[in-house]
């Protein structure tokens, strides 16, 4: 999904939740392969930063944040892929999930993702907003919408719109806002590495690529430990 392809008429319509996507290719999808003795080129299957963005990791760790947005269906198809590889991350890896928020109205969809990562609901309802989103049409794009359905999942209606509303998610929506700026995010699903790489779907070619462009450039952070 690249941010200019939004547009006010199209984000309401569900033909549009599953549409959009950083590309329209064949094998977005499936488990990362280990990179052989090819070679990815900065600029080219990968962008460097000009300045590096400091990392939430402690020492010896390395950041790997995925940008999303719940509504592009090519982060609907990434997502599987995606989990996969992060049940097979080594134990220097550190994966964080960031929701964009391109235009103001992307900031419901935000706060789902941090009341239900404050909340410690996540691996129970992260996979299912998709699946509401993309399998049963479900807009999930304004707090009513979001809180209808929250509450259809057992969870308590009250607690998850006082968690909503809290400090603690606002200032993880403030920070999501600045990791979005200082990668340049112009398109998701897409990756940013260290601090210091950002991948998406157009530089790699398409997403199985970019976790194979993710696997090789986490090998060249570990070099320059060394």
């Amino acid at each position: 999904m690249k941010r200019r392809e939004f547009s006010l008429a199209t984000l309401g319509t569900a033909a549009a939740v599953g549409a959009v996507g950083t590309l329209g290719t064949a094998g977005l999808i499936g488990p990362a392969l280990a990179q052989g003795p090819a070679k990815f080129v900065a600029g080219k299957d990968y962008i460097k930063l000009g300045r590096a963005i400091p990392t939430e990791t402690e020492a010896g760790k390395i950041e790997v944040i995925e940008f999303f947005w719940y509504s592009c269906g090519h982060c609907n198809s990434f997502e599987p892929a995606f989990a996969q590889w992060v049940k097979n991350v080594p134990k220097d890896v550190v994966v964080r999930r960031i929701p964009v928020a391109f235009r103001e109205d992307f900031a419901p969809q935000q706060r789902l993702y941090f009341s239900l990562e404050a909340m410690g609901l996540l691996d129970k309802l992260h996979v299912k907003v998709f699946q509401a989103i993309h399998g049963e049409r479900l807009p999930l794009n304004t707090d009513a919408s979001i809180l209808n359905w929250i509450e259809k999942q057992g969870v308590d209606k009250t607690k998850f719109a006082d968690t909503a509303k809290s400090f603690g998610v606002a200032s993880k929506l403030k920070r999501a806002v600045q990791l979005q700026n200082d990668f340049k995010i112009e398109g998701v699903p897409s990756l940013g590495i260290a601090g210091k790489y950002y991948i998406d779907g157009t530089s790699a070619g398409n997403m199985d690529r970019a976790l194979q462009v993710t696997d090789s450039l986490l090998a060249l952070v570990r070099q320059g430990r060394a």
